[in-house]
């Protein structure tokens, strides 16, 4: 168990069996991560650790472990969508604006 944390990047070799060697993640500040649905995968900033099911002090540790909701930076997400649908997202139209003020 590494119990990585959120900051600077800290990568320390392992040996492993055989003489191989593994890398243990005790900090990390970025990930590959997948929009499932668009088919999109882009490596993103790690901003929060959110929720984790198996204990709250993992959350306020912000200690990544499989299976924890975490908030991720959308930025490349997002250029990837306007590019490719050529939409920007995130932006209030006027009507809705409009209908917001009466």
């Amino acid at each position: 168990a590494s119990m990585t944390k959120i900051g600077e990047p800290r990568i320390h070799p392992v040996r492993g069996r055989g003489g191989n060697t593994k890398f243990r993640a005790l900090r990390l500040d970025a990930g590959n991560f997948a929009w499932g649905t668009e088919v999109c995968t882009r490596k993103v900033r790690v901003l929060d650790v959110t929720y984790n099911a198996s204990n709250n002090e993992l959350v306020r540790t912000k200690t990544l472990v499989k299976g924890a909701i975490i908030l991720i930076d959308a930025h490349p997400f997002k250029d990837w969508y306007e590019s490719h649908y050529g939409v920007k997202i995130g932006l209030k139209t006027k009507q809705s604006e409009e209908r917001a003020q009466p």
